[in-house]
């Protein structure tokens, strides 16, 4: 696959069965059998501060679109580079209203689980530091709600923040990398699966 491809929208990523495409062009791209990997360049972000209003939505993200409940799940590793470097799972209605679960170098220095949720005004929110360069992420929907979840082993999945971006005419989920500070950034999903189905349990990923 080139850049070509991603520009026409065909794009086909391992565990997932429809075609993706191209929020903001990648620096580099690589989709292989198992694992999918995105470089972002400096200065890329999605962020609308709280602080003071300004936006970034320059990151790049490749998206789908399903239909109705699903479950998305990939194991994220991160090639931590500097700050704010991150690999992460996004919800994408429009620019301003979507939510990322990320894996993230925070401003400790530490890889960190983040999630942030904006409707206009970005909420962000700091959750357990990991230990490596990898985590296990999860997003399903369950009707207008959405619940994010995190597992180190894979297996054992807890409930990391459920919200709600309101209606959604136009929405869009998929994968992505940013590197607001350093010169570049790069993460790798592998493992991915995607999920036809309804959560019964949202507390269990069930």
């Amino acid at each position: 696959m080139d850049k070509t491809d991603a520009e026409a929208g065909a794009i086909r990523v391992p565990g997932i069965d429809m075609p993706c495409g191209w929020k903001n062009t990648p620096l580099g791209w690589r989709a292989t059998e198992t694992e999918l990997t995105i470089e972002s360049g400096h200065g890329t972000d999605w962020y609308i501060s709280p602080i003071d209003g300004l936006v970034s939505a320059s990151a790049p993200v490749l998206l789908f679109r399903p239909a109705g409940d699903f479950v998305l799940t990939a194991k994220v590793t991160l090639d931590v580079r500097a700050q704010w470097d991150a690999g992460f799972l996004m919800v994408y209605v429009d620019d301003t209203t979507w939510a990322k679960f990320a894996l993230e170098v925070s401003a400790y220095q530490e890889p960190t689980i983040v999630t942030v949720v904006t409707r206009g005004i970005s909420d962000d929110c700091n959750s357990a530091t990991v230990e490596g360069h990898s985590i296990h992420l999860r997003v399903a929907r369950k009707d207008r709600a959405f619940i994010f979840y995190a597992a180190v082993d894979g297996r054992t999945w807890k409930l990391v923040r459920a919200f709600s971006l309101g209606s959604l005419p136009d929405m869009r989920v998929g994968f992505a990398s940013q590197a607001p500070l350093g010169e570049a950034g790069s993460a790798t999903f592998s493992e991915i699966a995607f999920e036809r189905k309804t959560v019964s349990d949202i507390f269990r990923a069930e």
